[in-house]
């Protein structure tokens, strides 16, 4: 549980008085950047689905075991993450640069607690760069036109998309997404993914009741999708091993590893 902290405000979209993800998120991972209301709400969300706090765990780590992989094992040298949420340990910046210092990473996000954090702790190497844009997951076209400020698109980019696309609730629109999004990055790009089921599989039965809850008390409001429907998100790319599974389990160090019901991948734009 972590102790109290209020965080400091960022702009006048700031409301203070709803949940908000990131903040609720933050306080799933132990942090300590969120108000009384999202720690009210994060934990009566986790009193209807208990695992929601080793949901939170297990896509941080995956996101680091993605970033590793593609950075030691694939040379990828430039990420767009979008839907960066608060700043905490091993963000992708930090993971890429640790192995290759002259990586280049572009943070997205729309939330102005994230923008006030980002722009004081988001800093890299001399080497790389380091960029926060603050943009909506809606307009693809916005986050590409500002981030080949930092980026060059004509070169591989791995999109981070963690966690951000049961934001879209139109499975259509959020599909539009993705394709614009990696139609405007060359071959040899990456889509790095994680998404909510309710997939009975991975133990997502509660995941119902809890979005339900959430989305009449907090914001923005989500959805989850069936292992078909966020499969689809990879239409056009092939899938690296072992392909889409509970994100605890893609690449875990432990062949036992938990499943949880929030599915990862990535794949390769051939």
């Amino acid at each position: 549980m972590s102790e109290s902290h209020t965080p400091p405000s960022g702009s006048a979209r700031l409301n203070t008085g709803v949940a908000h993800n990131a903040r609720v998120w933050n306080h799933w991972i132990g942090g300590k950047d969120n108000y009384e209301v999202d720690r009210q709400v994060g934990d009566h969300v986790a009193s209807i689905n208990p695992v929601v706090r080793d949901i939170a765990r297990a896509d941080r780590d995956f996101l680091g075991r993605a970033v590793t992989y593609l950075a030691r094992e694939r040379g990828v040298r430039q990420f767009l993450d979008i839907g960066t949420g608060l700043p905490t340990a091993d963000n992708t910046h930090e993971i890429a640069q640790r192995i290759a210092p002259d990586s280049r990473i572009v943070y997205v996000d729309n939330d102005p607690i994230v923008l006030v954090h980002a722009r004081t702790l988001l800093t890299g190497t001399r080497e790389g760069a380091t960029d926060y844009i603050d943009a909506d997951v809606h307009d693809p076209d916005a986050i590409l036109e500002r981030a080949a400020g930092t980026l060059d698109l004509t070169r591989p980019v791995a999109v981070m998309m963690l966690g951000i696309l049961n934001f879209v609730l139109d499975t259509d629109k959020a599909r539009e997404i993705v394709r614009r999004i990696m139609a405007a990055v060359p071959s040899g790009s990456f889509l790095v993914l994680t998404h909510p089921t309710f997939d009975p599989e991975v133990g997502g039965e509660l995941q119902v009741p809890a979005m339900e809850f959430w989305n009449e008390n907090a914001t923005p409001p989500i959805t989850a999708r069936s292992a078909a429907d966020i499969t689809a998100f990879f239409e056009g790319l092939d899938l690296v091993e072992p392909g889409l599974v509970s994100c605890s389990q893609w690449h875990a160090a432990s062949g036992s590893a938990a499943a949880v019901p929030q599915y990862g991948a990535v794949a390769v734009k051939p």
